[in-house]
């Protein structure tokens, strides 16, 4: 049950959108046992955001929050990947992109919790 927020400070078109879906769906399968079926994404453009004192150049700040826990190489593994999406897809340097991993001992779904 993994869940990847995105923030940009810049506009998101339809086609990125879909493209940044599909390359974050392959990549949650960094992590043991996840996977595009269960993964929600959240893409928010046009945010109001500075680094480094500046809002001109583009950034991303990517929350992934899991179910469970993950190791340290695994999420090292992840960043790498999700700033190498950012940099193919919408040309965000890896420098400006913040990767936070949130891990959730207790998750609701369907009516429950887990």
């Amino acid at each position: 049950m993994p869940f990847i927020d995105t923030k940009l400070n810049i506009k998101l078109t339809e086609e990125k959108e879909v493209a940044l879906k599909a390359r974050l769906g392959e990549a949650i399968a960094t992590f043991p046992g996840k996977s595009e079926y269960w993964l929600m994404l959240n893409f928010s453009d046009e945010s109001r955001m500075w680094f480094r004192g500046y809002n001109s150049i583009p950034m991303a700040m990517v929350t992934v929050q899991l179910f469970g826990t993950a190791s340290e190489d695994t999420c090292a593994q992840m960043t790498k990947t999700v700033t190498k999406i950012f940099k193919e897809e919408l040309n965000i340097s890896p420098e400006h992109v913040y990767v936070k991993y949130e891990f959730v001992d207790t998750w609701g779904w369907n009516g429950e919790n887990l």
